[in-house]
């Protein structure tokens, strides 16, 4: 065993809880581990590297080869690579289409591969629910992250077959042997297919594509695809297959192989050196030596879990953040990192809270297929977690542990939830027959297949529509202005009154003259503030003083039905932004809120909810298979959704929340602000399922438009454990501290928090807890009133 233990680049942007310094003790037992297992047989050698704000440790281990003959293990050994390839080349090539605006990752895969759809069913399928017509549902995200219903891999033990092209023909025409969304399965063919979007979409072979776009820019000089015979020495082989002798300078893997080399699950080779200029840019937020290869907020994105909790893995844009297959973590690290592992015995972990990563390369399958390596990543990952300075334990987790199948059944089938106007299609609208309807709705109102309530209602025999009524941003969802004027529908024809426009933004006697019911369906996001239940309020009032009739067309709660928090309204006020005495984040749909507001305002009406069916209280949006529309412009994907409730709550003071930018409330910045000083002291803070990264950005609209702000951009590592008002009063009381002259936290705080009790624990910079005693009484008591008007288990 050679060791090496020397300083490298630095690259720390805030400090770390953690004390400074790899612990030398622990250094020594990784080393012993991996020599033990060198010593008996169960790997030939490995290359190790461990790296914590610019403090290094590698060591060399045994030999590269032990036959024909023995080769001692270097530095500088070529490894193949094997599946790093899918977060190292690919799932990096989709997403860098993807930031460029090439390429959409929610977008269907049959868009950018059209004969995708001809694939049909496995003629052995794991689940019977399987349809051929899944495979329109299928996304790139969904190939991303394991849960297509694609089978692992394609056929080569039963075919004599050869060529990169019917290798790629072979994956795209596979049969889906479950549904997608139902379980997450490791599929190698997943990355096949999209090995071959980014040829259709950069006009490149992914091994030209890779290169020119990831490898070189990163001078990963000794990283690619083999599509030559010619072995370098320097190669470490794997398995000796007769007749035909020790595989070296080839890719491993048999499908690879049959591709000649270049596939999007296996195939490129690569060094340590290498491996750790990928994962410093991946710490260092996408730039590297100056060269930037990904904006900070697509590594974000990336790192992110993608995956619905209802199948308990988590997965980003390729790695692996929490599943069976992550053990190479060990069990010190915290949650909240990513990485991958290789079957020839390779594997990476990084940790962005220490900003730390661990790499081991090894040739496990050498000169057989009997090499083991799994419970040596394990030791070393728990041995590397303590020598950075962790301490507690974090038990792996066994969900898709790839000796349970690898796959975790969701508990219901997405592809069942329907929306209230899907509830109503599918009866034939008969709650709305031989009635006069006037539709309160925008963009947001459509069934699962993308077709909009107006013009579902208009074409039904048996409605009659008579007019429309638009919320805050119009009947589109575009506007951002304080008036929006009345207009026409150009599809339809019937007038459009908006309801954001009079002093009491209702409908007027004059408007409801010829209506007979007003239908609401439009979608919230779960957040007292967010102004379109305050709209269906305001038309319950409107209903209950005409004698109309009101329908509520239900809708799922993006954020789920089951946490509720925040103060609850107390006073008088702007009623728009706070309609009705409740938390700020309700848990509640518009159908639940509707029966609590015609109880406890006394609305004499003849109210009615068309329900959704196959929702639970637990799904969040992305479980439910339904289609994201962004409800208002700046509210553009479920994260943002999510953390609404908190980041949304300050949106008042003189911070930026993002708006004017791509990821709005998902950033916050001033141009006063010290970026890495609001970011340290945030992580400090050590909020659970969160992290804060310092960020420069430039809004191009709203506060600060064109001013160059200093901030923190929030990346969510485990939505399940994140509670969105802790990092709002949390932000909230650190801004206050450091900038008590300039952040008008007493000024503007109580426009939407609406609590002054609350506030006034937030100027005196109490503790978070201390800060929840204010509204605990209240909001229990708001729990215990809600329990009546649900509809949903």
């Amino acid at each position: 065993m050679i060791r090496l233990l020397f300083p490298a680049l630095l690259f720390a942007v805030f400090l770390s809880p953690l004390e400074a310094g790899l612990k030398k003790d622990k250094l020594i037992a990784i080393d012993a581990a991996i020599q033990r297992e060198v010593n008996a047989g169960r790997i030939p050698g490995g290359v190790f590297h461990l790296e914590s704000k610019g403090e290094t440790h590698r060591a060399v281990f045994g030999s590269r080869a032990k036959t024909p003959a023995v080769e001692a293990m270097t530095e500088d050994t070529i490894f193949d690579a094997a599946s790093l390839s899918k977060v190292m080349s690919t799932a990096p090539s989709i997403v860098l289409l993807h930031e460029r605006g090439l390429l959409d990752v929610d977008a269907k895969v049959s868009e950018y591969i059209p004969e995708f759809l001809e694939g049909g069913v496995h003629e052995k399928p794991k689940d019977s629910r399987v349809k051929a017509e899944d495979r329109k549902k299928i996304t790139v995200k969904h190939l991303l992250t394991h849960r297509s219903g694609l089978p692992p891999a394609i056929s080569y033990r039963t075919e004599n077959w050869w060529g990169h092209e019917t290798g790629i023909r072979k994956a795209i025409l596979a049969g889906l042997v479950e549904p997608p969304d139902s379980r997450f399965r490791y599929s190698d063919t997943n990355y096949i297919v999209l090995g071959e979007i980014v040829r259709r979409v950069s006009g490149k072979r992914l091994d030209e594509f890779a290169e020119e776009n990831l490898f070189g820019p990163l001078e990963m000089t000794n990283t690619g695809y083999r599509t030559s015979m010619d072995a370098d020495p320097k190669i470490a082989p794997t398995t000796l297959i007769p007749p035909y002798g020790m595989v070296r300078g080839e890719v491993h893997d048999p499908v690879a192989r049959r591709m000649q080399g270049v596939a999007g699950h296996a195939g490129i080779f690569t060094t340590v050196d290498d491996v750790v200029r990928f994962a410093r840019m991946f710490v260092n937020k996408g730039e590297l030596d100056g060269v930037r290869v990904f904006k900070e907020e697509t590594i974000d994105l990336i790192t992110q879990t993608h995956v619905p909790s209802s199948l308990k893995v988590k997965r980003g844009l390729g790695w692996d953040i929490d599943s069976g297959f992550a053990y190479q973590r060990g069990e010190r690290f915290p949650k909240g990192g990513y990485g991958h592992t290789g079957w020839t015995g390779t594997s990476i972990w990084i940790d962005p809270k220490s900003e730390s990563f661990v790499i081991f390369l090894a040739n496990r399958n050498h000169p057989t297929e009997k090499g083991r390596i799994k419970d040596l990543r394990i030791k070393i990952g728990t041995l590397a977690g303590e020598a950075v300075g962790y301490t507690e334990k974090v038990p792996l987790s066994r969900t898709g542990d790839p000796g349970d199948a690898s796959v975790q059944t969701a508990a219901d089938p997405p592809g069942t939830v329907l929306n209230g106007i899907d509830t109503l299609a599918k009866d034939d609208f008969a709650a709305l027959k031989g009635l006069k309807i006037g539709l309160v709705t925008n963009h947001t109102g459509i069934d699962r297949n993308h077709r909009s309530t107006i013009d579902l209602l208009h074409e039904a025999a048996s409605v009659d529509l008579v007019a429309l009524f638009s919320p805050e941003h119009g009947i589109r969802g575009k506007l951002e202005t304080s008036n929006v004027d009345d207009s026409k529908d150009p599809n339809t024809g019937l007038p459009i009154f908006s309801l954001y426009k009079t002093k009491s933004r209702k409908p007027t006697a004059t408007q409801l003259a010829g209506v007979d019911a007003l239908v609401f369906d439009i979608q919230d996001i779960g957040c007292r503030f967010y102004t379109y239940i305050s709209t269906m309020g305001n038309c319950m009032e409107a209903a209950a003083d005409h004698g109309k009739k009101f329908i509520v067309l239900d809708r799922v709660n993006p954020i789920g039905g089951t946490k509720v928090d925040g103060p609850v309204r107390l006073g008088n006020g702007n009623n728009f932004t706070a309609y009705h005495d409740i938390s700020i984040q309700h848990g509640m749909t518009v159908g639940e809120l509707a029966k609590m507001f015609q109880v406890e305002k006394k609305l004499k009406l003849d109210l009615a909810v068309v329900p959704v069916t196959g929702w639970k209280r637990d799904m969040l949006f992305d479980e439910t298979g339904l289609p994201w529309i962004n409800p208002s412009p700046n509210m553009r994907n479920l994260t943002e959704a999510i953390l609404y409730p908190g980041i949304g709550l300050l949106e008042f003071t003189n911070i930026s929340v993002g708006r004017g930018t791509l990821t709005p409330f998902e950033l916050i910045g001033a141009p006063w602000i010290s970026e890495g000083e609001l970011a340290s002291r945030l992580e400090a803070a050590n909020l659970p399922g969160i992290r804060f990264t310092p960020i420069r950005f430039t809004p191009d609209a709203s506060v600060y438009k064109n001013e160059d702000c200093g901030g923190v951009r929030f990346t969510v590592t485990d939505r399940d454990e994140l509670n969105a008002l802790d990092v709002g009063i949390t932000l909230a009381i650190t801004l206050h501290d450091l900038y008590p002259e300039t952040y008008n936290l007493e000024e503007k705080g109580n426009v939407l928090l609406r609590h002054q009790p609350t506030l006034k624990a937030l100027l005196k910079k109490e503790l978070p807890e201390k800060v929840r005693e204010e509204w605990e009484p209240r909001l229990g008591k708001f729990k215990e009133r809600r329990k009546q008007f649900l509809i949903y288990e």
